[in-house]
């Protein structure tokens, strides 16, 4: 845990760049996938040393409602189900302009489960370190003077689902996930007949 403390300490001052609004954003290839069950906790949680407070419930109301947003798209013909676990975070305070301008983090877990087979893809949960976007407003008084809690952490939740969606795309590209692939979804082997 203090690693994970750390970690967001040290990356806190960086920060991607994306917009809060997937209605332009085009689909990634995902195969068959279509979004069953979205699951997130937040019982684990650790929250960084100079960031505003925010509950388990509120962390998973916002994840949840990032991921039904973004994959709610996805129309395939196999059930998936998502594992999200919220390790860290860290919502950046008022600070003090050009000096000391935080931005807000987020650690995750993810896992998926293949419904149809029971089990789950990814056998060790993928970590994901989501960063706040800058806009004209945050990049010079950081984001704790010109965006509420609540404005962080939909762009956090925003920003983790859109890396969620670009590690899943991925896997489906380098491993198969989400298809009939050989190499996720073996088939089955046939009975001996005795013929020979």
């Amino acid at each position: 845990m203090t690693r994970l403390l750390s970690l967001l300490t040290g990356l806190i001052l960086l920060a991607g760049c994306a917009t809060q609004s997937i209605e332009n954003e085009p689909k990634v290839p995902l195969g068959d996938f279509s979004l069953g069950h979205n699951v997130v906790v937040a019982s684990k949680m650790a929250k960084g040393p100079i960031s505003r407070e925010a509950t388990a419930d509120e962390w998973i109301a916002a994840l949840r409602k990032g991921i039904d947003t973004r994959f709610g798209r996805y129309e395939g013909e196999a059930l998936y189900h998502l594992g999200i676990s919220v390790e860290g975070y860290m919502l950046a305070p008022g600070g003090i302009p050009v000096l000391y301008s935080p931005k807000s983090a987020l650690i995750i877990f993810v896992t998926v489960w293949d419904d149809e087979l029971g089990r789950k893809l990814n056998d060790e949960p993928h970590q994901l370190t989501i960063f706040e976007s800058t806009d004209a407003g945050s990049v010079v008084v950081g984001s704790g003077h010109s965006r509420t809690k609540e404005e962080q952490m939909d762009l956090l939740s925003y920003n983790a689902a859109k890396a969620i969606e670009t590690w899943l795309a991925d896997m489906h590209e380098q491993h198969g996930w989400f298809t009939d692939s050989p190499t996720f979804n073996p088939p089955t082997p046939k009975p001996e007949t005795g013929d020979q």
